[in-house]
């Protein structure tokens, strides 16, 4: 099995979704890749956004669908999760980093854009909120920002090429708070049923592949993960 996720997962968490009426982009206009890199301006707007924790990405619990999943992982019937999330609940939950992959990247730490060497926000909090000084590579000099993928940067392509090898190899691809229209990661459960695989959709509104699924759940997804696990052995 392989178990993809997207907000909707993380909602129950207290993490707000990007496009339904009071979700993160409501609230704020995203800053794109070109303006965080040539304009000083919005890269410290996006540095305050991190340590003031604006868009409420990290900082919270994983829930009851969050333990499902990692269930599942360390019952040996999971290889691997997808995720279109950037919160790292997943890990938090149990789930291996080995097991995770993550389409979007990570909001809980930050890498440099050059060397890509790893920086955790703790160490950069000083650096920005103490000092007022906009966070650069301690390796290299150049650029840090979170490690998450924004908009008009390039997807990662190790992560989107195991991906893609774990959906070829699949039985069954069950896609769990994703409303399936952000691509191209909402390519990869038409492509599990493409190759072969049962495709099962849980999720609270409607999405676009719910006509080629083989199971689709509107509802939340920590009850309804939770029922679903309580045969497992």
């Amino acid at each position: 099995m392989v178990v993809f996720t997207g907000a909707g997962v993380s909602t129950e968490s207290g993490i707000p979704d990007f496009r339904s009426p009071g979700g993160v982009w409501s609230k704020m206009k995203p800053i794109y890749f070109q303006e965080f890199v040539g304009s000083e301006a919005r890269r410290r707007e996006a540095w305050t956004r991190v340590f003031s924790g604006a868009a409420g990405w990290v900082g919270k619990e994983p829930n009851a669908g969050h333990f499902a999943v990692a269930r599942l992982v360390h019952s040996g019937r999971v290889s691997s999760v997808i995720t279109q999330n950037v919160d790292n609940l997943h890990q938090a939950s149990g789930v291996p980093d080995s097991k995770v992959i993550e389409l979007h990247g990570n909001a809980s730490y930050a890498t440099c854009l050059a060397c890509g060497v790893r920086h955790e926000l703790e160490d950069l909090r000083p650096v920005f909120v103490d000092r007022g000084e906009i966070p650069v590579c301690r390796e290299c000099g150049d650029l840090v920002k979170t490690a998450t993928i924004s908009f008009g940067q390039q997807m990662p392509e190790e992560p989107m090429l195991q991906a893609e090898a774990e959906t070829q190899l699949c039985d069954l691809f069950l896609v769990l708070g994703s409303s399936l229209v952000v691509t191209p990661a909402a390519l990869f459960p038409a492509r599990a049923k493409q190759y072969g695989a049962k495709l099962v959709i849980v999720n609270r509104d409607e999405t676009p592949l719910d006509d080629i699924a083989d199971l689709v759940l509107h509802d939340e997804i920590g009850p309804t993960m939770t029922a679903a696990m309580r045969d497992l052995n």
